[in-house]
């Protein structure tokens, strides 16, 4: 299979680099590259093209206004050298999101999941394939690094008052400290899976089994199970709600 691809940014020392990064795929077919988005229209709606990558700084249009008039089937991958972007480009539901300086691994990995995607049964090119072709990932702001992640890979944060920051603890074990400035609206933002238990705990609703009526205690499933996690009462009744809902 062989997918076309375009690249769209207003810095000509980056269109250079990914497009010599896009040559040695041999599953890439570099239809062209472009230094605006307002150049690249007329090669995007006159031909087929798979994959766009677009930067999203760019002066007249920006990246993220041109997603939004963007035709199915083709997929969106942001590039930005800015990583806060991220949410934003994942919110209007992009494949995924590169960081300058590119890397070819990073490049290989998108193309990889992407013929992943399209060679899955039952995928085809209707408005909800975006969806359904890969795991929607979600982006999450940690002290280090931006961390880009599935809702299950998520099990719940913690919020420490002495730090004054966010932990995420993901269900491998893993826990990242999350930038500060992080609110708990933020966090309950990025799923409709993830709900809070109390002001100091948002959980992944995926993996909570019951709350225990007397303790209040959330019993996650296992082996999850020997977590201690309780509901204040001003969110016991918001959960009893949510799992009325389900």
């Amino acid at each position: 299979m062989i997918l076309n691809c375009v690249i769209v940014d207003d810095e000509p020392l980056a269109v250079e680099l990914l497009a010599s990064y896009a040559r040695k795929i041999p599953f890439l077919n570099l239809v062209g590259t472009f230094h605006s988005a307002a150049a690249s229209i007329k090669t995007i709606r006159e031909k087929t093209v798979d994959l766009l990558f677009l930067d999203i700084q760019m002066p007249e249009l920006s990246g993220m206004e041109y997603a939004k008039i963007i035709n199915e089937p083709t997929k969106i991958v942001f590039t930005t050298a800015f990583s806060q972007y991220a949410v934003d480009g994942y919110r209007i539901n992009a494949f995924d999101y590169l960081l300058k300086p590119y890397k070819q691994k990073e490049l290989d990995d998108i193309i990889d999941r992407l013929l992943d995607a399209k060679s899955a049964p039952g995928v085809g090119t209707n408005s909800n394939d975006r969806q359904c072709a890969a795991p929607r990932k979600i982006a999450v702001q940690a002290v280090s690094e931006l961390l880009l992640l599935t809702v299950e890979e998520i099990l719940y944060t913690e919020y420490h008052k002495t730090a004054r920051t966010w932990r995420l603890c993901l269900t491998n074990g893993s826990e990242y400290q999350l930038r500060k400035g992080t609110s708990a609206d933020d966090i309950l933002r990025l799923h409709p899976a993830l709900v809070r238990v109390s002001s100091s705990c948002i959980v992944n609703l995926n993996y909570l089994s019951a709350v225990e009526n007397t303790t209040q205690r959330c019993r996650l499933c296992a082996p999850f199970d020997n977590q201690e996690i309780y509901a204040s009462r001003r969110y016991f009744s918001k959960l009893k709600e949510k799992f009325e809902m389900l």
